[in-house]
């Protein structure tokens, strides 16, 4: 844990711009991942036990004006693209005057969000009024059966009733993102591609990753975006690059060659991005984390409550950043699963 501590409240700004977030291997950090909540309505087996699930209790998550005070600290260090994440974050009361604080905030250019779909429907009207301009919506597969499977839960009903919905919004970016897991979703993989291209949507296939709260996950269960690539030009033929706008952007992206629409792959198994990382995660009760697989988190809701400045903030950060690790380290031999599940960190 971080060894900063706040000595006087001040919400003074600093005369100078602060200096960027960059790490000891050069990578500049500027975009922010949030969790809002470490509740979910569904049980994905890749991310949350069956039962027994013991949540935060409310006290102990930030408020919305904690988060907006983090992030008003860390846009003038170049943050400037932001994403909500869980659990789940629609079932946050009142997510989109979190929102709306968020956009407000200069320097900020891009305000995105994961969710899993099911309260979609009612809530996408309010959240792009409110200043959300792009949204990801976790779609495994089209068939109920394998969705009760993967989600231990009913609803794939709602998950399209809620992309509909986002749609019928207005809003232009939507990507659709598959956990791929060999021996379940290769059938998927038609079906989820025609969807996504008679819609207009960007689909993104993720490999499964070791972050499943009973640690099953195991190396056979692995479908990579190589395999998931041949099968998809075996039908549509040769998939077409397209042009990387991000370079640190976890999707390596194609476009069909018939001009139908785009297709992505996020590898962080098979082919590790980390050397152009340039995200930081802050977890639903406050901590800070340099990586998604990180064993060490700084306490930032400590700041925020025990009165600390700006500054002090951007200090505590700034440690984490330092200590950040030159790549996740999966298929090492001194890689450890991180003990907290993906719904404890925010995706």
């Amino acid at each position: 844990m971080s060894t900063v501590v706040p000595t006087r409240s001040s919400d003074a700004l600093t005369t100078s711009s602060p200096a960027p977030l960059v790490d000891s291997f050069g990578r500049r950090h500027t975009s922010l991942r949030i969790s809002v909540t470490d509740r979910c309505n569904i049980r994905c087996f890749y991310c949350m036990p069956a039962e027994g699930v013991v949540f935060r209790p409310r006290a102990e998550l930030l408020t919305f004006e904690e988060i907006e005070a983090f992030v008003r600290a860390l846009a003038p260090m170049g943050i400037d693209k932001l994403r909500l994440t869980g659990g789940e974050p629609l079932v946050r009361a009142d997510l989109p005057r979190l929102v709306e604080r968020l956009a407000a905030i200069p320097g900020l250019r891009d305000l995105a969000l994961t969710t899993n779909g099911m309260l979609l429907d009612e809530q996408a009207a309010p959240l792009k009024a409110a200043g959300l301009q792009r949204l990801n919506i976790s779609l495994d597969t089209l068939r109920e059966e394998v969705f009760e499977q993967i989600t231990r839960r009913q609803g794939l009903d709602r998950v399209l009733a809620g992309i509909a919905a986002a749609q019928d919004a207005g809003f232009e970016e939507i990507r659709l993102n598959a956990v791929a897991i060999r021996g379940l979703t290769e059938d998927e993989i038609f079906p989820l591609a025609e969807f996504a291209r008679d819609r207009g949507l960007e689909l993104r296939f993720i490999e499964f990753m070791p972050l499943d709260a009973e640690h099953h996950w195991s190396n056979d269960q692995l479908l990579t975006g190589a395999d998931i690539r041949r099968t998809v030009e075996d039908r549509w033929g040769p998939l077409i690059p397209a042009p990387r706008s991000n370079p640190s952007q976890p999707a390596v992206d194609f476009e069909f060659a018939d001009g139908r629409g785009s297709i992505g792959f996020i590898n962080p198994v098979s082919e590790p991005f980390c050397g152009d990382c340039n995200r930081l995660r802050l977890t639903a009760e406050g901590q800070v984390r340099n990586c998604l697989f990180s064993a060490v988190e700084w306490d930032a809701r400590r700041v925020l409550r025990q009165g600390g400045s700006d500054d002090d903030l951007r200090a505590l950060v700034r440690e984490s950043v330092a200590a950040k690790a030159a790549a996740h380290g999966i298929g090492q031999s001194d890689f450890h699963q991180p003990q907290r599940a993906m719904y404890q960190i925010g995706g």
